[in-house]
Parts: structure tokens; C-alpha cells; sequence
């Protein structure tokens, strides 16, 4: 109540202890985001995709989630789809009752051409925005497999999803200012369902970006220092067989590793549905 009357230190003071508290309202969410992480395997597997759905902040963090997925994981920027109520203009200036707007949530989905392969996720701080309400009436219509993030249990958005994901993380040091523990709480929980998916359906090598897009200078050396440390060659040899592999990474590491030309790499790589450790691990079984 007396934030107005801190000093700097006390304000960053008292929010990093509040802070503290949403790594640990998010691991009482682990089961659930888990469950959420298959069901998006699984869709991705079968060709669907994966969307999110919020207003303000909440839709922002969609967006940003879904924009790096293809540089970071090599797929299309369709794959991964973050709809912010009132569309784009919306990303840096509100639009006026967008996110109370049940069918605008409805015709954004509409839009894109849902079908039932895909996964739709609503998130909502408060738990009841309107926009993320009507996507989800018409998701559940089509069979899609529907999934909530919010920060209030017992949620409007919760309960109207298959897969309810409550991270009750308290009030904010700001009153009403989501974008603060809430805000952090929905990143954490996004970072977890796009990077399980992915790992899962074979988008990375150990702990390495095996798919990563090299697109400028750093990714170039990126691209190397993941191979290099995949297979333990030089610098030269990672270069040449990235080169060779016409750019991929994964075609290039699965070359060194399984001592084989691209051909044959790629086919194993198809055997395989793209999972690197797989592709190496047939050519010792043979």
C-alpha cells in the first residue's frame, strides 16, 4: 500500500521477492501443461497446429511465442499461429472493445481455417476474456482440442477448456497490472508448451537447435557450433557438411554421425520422422 513512498531499491526490492513466488505457482501446473504438451504433439504430428488466443498483454505473449518458433525450430510460420484481439494494430496500440468482442474471436479462427487436427489455446490473466470465450465455443464446436492458461483458478476460460492451466500467482505488486506475475507466468508456461512440442516431434538433437534457420551471421555460426558440438568435428568439417546438406543442420549432423552420404542420411531421416537419435541409432541396429 505504501508504494508510492519507496525508493527504487524498495520498489525492485518488493517485486523480485514477489517474483519468486511464479516459478512455483507455475510447478503446481506441471501435470496439466504436460497434458497439453501431447495433445500438441500429437497435432503437430498429424499435420494441425497449434494456435493461441488472448487480448493485451496476454495476446502479445501468444504472438511473441508464436514468432520465434520458425527461426528457432525451422517450420512454418503457420504451424504456429498467435491471434491478439483486434489483429496486428493491436500489438502496440489498444483497440477499442476487441477483447470483449465473443465473435471477433470466433471470425479470427474462422480466418485461418480451423479443423479439428488443431489446438487451440486461450490465455487470459483474468480467466474470462470474451474474445478467447467465443474462439474456444467455436473450437470445441469443430472437435479441436482446447486448452486455458490463466492466473485464477476455478476460471470462466478453465472451465470451458478440455485442459485448464491456473497459475494463481497472487496479487500484483501493481494492482491489476498483468503484465507483471501473471504476464511472467504466461511466458513460462508458453516457453514450456512450444519447447516440449517441439523437442518432442524431433526438433532438436540432445539439448541442441537442430532445426535451427540460419538468416544472419549469428545463426551461421550457431548452425556450426551445433554441429560441432553434435559430433565433435572442426569448425571447417561442420561448414562443409552444413554446405553439403544444403543448409540443414539435422541432414548435416545426421551425415557426420552416421558416416553416410546426404541421400542416405535424408532417408533415414524419413524413417525416422525427423528424430536425429533415431536415424543414428537404425544404422547400429542394421
Amino acid at each position: 500500500m505504501n508504494l508510492d513512498q519507496m525508493t527504487p531499491l524498495e520498489i525492485v526490492t518488493a517485486m523480485n521477492r514477489e517474483d519468486r513466488k511464479v516459478p512455483e505457482a507455475v510447478e503446481k501446473c506441471l501435470p496439466q501443461i504436460a497434458e497439453l504438451v501431447s495433445a500438441v504433439e500429437k497435432a503437430f504430428m498429424e499435420g494441425g497446429r497449434l494456435f493461441y488466443m488472448g487480448a493485451g498483454t496476454s495476446g502479445r505473449l501468444g504472438v511473441l511465442d508464436a514468432s520465434e518458433c520458425p527461426p528457432t525450430y525451422g517450420v512454418p510460420a503457420e504451424m504456429v499461429v498467435g491471434l491478439i484481439a483486434g489483429g496486428d494494430i493491436a500489438l502496440r496500440n489498444p483497440v477499442e472493445g476487441a477483447e470483449d468482442d465473443r465473435t471477433l474471436g470466433r471470425k479470427d479462427l474462422e480466418e485461418r481455417n480451423l479443423t479439428a487436427k488443431d489446438v487451440v489455446v486461450g490465455i487470459a490473466a483474468s480467466g474470462r476474456t470474451p474474445y478467447v470465450l467465443g474462439g474456444f465455443e467455436y473450437a470445441k464446436s469443430l472437435g479441436c482440442v482446447t486448452a486455458a492458461v490463466s492466473c485464477n483458478v476455478g476460471s470462466a476460460i478453465g472451465q470451458a477448456a478440455d485442459i485448464a492451466i491456473e497459475a494463481e500467482v497472487g496479487p500484483e505488486v501493481l494492482t491489476g497490472s498483468t503484465r507483471l506475475k501473471s504476464g511472467t507466468a504466461q511466458k513460462m508456461i508458453l516457453n514450456m508448451i512450444t519447447t516440449a512440442s517441439m523437442v518432442r516431434i524431433g526438433k532438436a538433437y540432445q539439448n541442441l537447435m537442430i532445426d535451427v534457420v540460419q538468416s544472419n551471421e549469428k545463426l551461421h555460426t550457431r548452425a556450426e557450433n551445433i554441429a560441432m558440438d553434435a559430433t565433435g568435428v572442426s569448425r571447417e568439417e561442420a561448414r562443409r557438411a552444413i554446405d553439403e546438406a544444403g543448409g540443414s543442420v539435422k541432414l548435416a549432423v545426421t551425415m557426420l554421425l552416421a558416416e553416410c552420404d546426404v541421400e542416405t542420411a535424408r532417408g533415414l531421416l524419413e524413417k525416422s520422422r525427423g528424430h536425429v537419435r533415431e536415424a543414428i541409432q537404425s544404422i547400429s541396429r542394421r
